[in-house]
């Protein structure tokens, strides 16, 4: 009974040193991963403001400056493994179990191939932020390029789309050069008199300080016919923002054409 109390003993004894010599390393370990975390984030922050202003696009400059903390924070992890001791044991683990390696590598592989995607987005640029964008069926304005997803903001949603869907799937980019393509169609009445119709629309456009007339053209024609109803085609360049898209501009357009033609006698159909 005297032997199994002291083997007993001997063995809490042992838990306890190894704990007690232990305790620093994990503290330690915990203090590495703080700081890498918050040098990760004040970099971050610093390198995303200075690339922007060196940058002429704010979305390659974003992912630039999540790519660095993300790279601070995988070093910082690594020196809290070495500093506990689990680097020689992982390297053992992974080195004597292939299978393991592959279930890790096949888990892993979307957001691998995410965040490559995500690389070749922001260094392709096919869109900007602000840009209005559609893709797998989702239309909205980009907000952000993460390491693993697009953010865009569409009816006052946020979407996060897979960066490996934009590189495979068909993209859509309404912007060119900062403006939006736009168009709506009205119906009037037929046996107007159709020219001075025209006209009001072009000089509504020219009178709006969020359409664009220098570059780009707008265009106001007769698209077609339909049950006795001449169909009035109008397409306008907007400019655009980096504020999220609410349809103000489409919607005060719409409704200053459609109050210029009743006060010059048009019926709306």
């Amino acid at each position: 009974m005297k032997e199994f109390i002291n083997d007993v003993w001997d063995n809490v004894s042992g838990y306890y040193n190894k704990l007690i010599d232990i305790t620093p390393k994990f503290l330690l370990a915990i203090a590495v991963v703080l700081i890498a975390w918050a040098l990760a984030s004040w970099v971050r922050g610093f390198a995303n403001t200075r690339l922007q202003k060196r940058m002429h696009d704010p979305l390659l400059a974003t992912f630039i400056a999540n790519l660095l903390r993300s790279i601070l924070i995988i070093v910082g992890v690594l020196f809290m493994f070495r500093i506990v001791g689990l680097t020689g044991m992982a390297t053992t683990v992974l080195a004597g179990a292939g299978i393991s390696a592959f279930i890790i590598g096949f888990a892993l592989k979307d957001i691998g191939e995410n965040f490559l995607a995500g690389i070749l987005l922001a260094f392709k640029r096919p869109f900007t932020i602000g840009d209005i964008i559609e893709s797998n069926g989702v239309k909205g304005k980009v907000i952000a390029l993460n390491l693993r997803d697009t953010q865009i903001k569409s009816d006052g949603k946020d979407i996060y789309i897979p960066n490996a869907m934009l590189i495979k799937s068909i993209l859509i980019n309404y912007n060119r050069g900062g403006f939006l393509l736009q168009e709506f169609v009205v119906g009037l009445e037929y046996g107007v008199d159709y020219e001075k119709a025209l006209e009001l629309v072009k000089e509504v456009l020219r009178d709006q300080d969020k359409v664009s007339g220098k570059d780009l053209q707008n265009i106001v024609v007769i698209s077609g016919v339909a049950a006795a109803v001449i169909q009035l085609n109008i397409r306008y360049w907007v400019k655009t923002d980096r504020q999220a898209s609410d349809g103000q501009t489409r919607s005060r357009l719409i409704v200053k054409i459609l109050k210029v033609l009743h006060d010059n006698g048009y019926a709306i159909k």
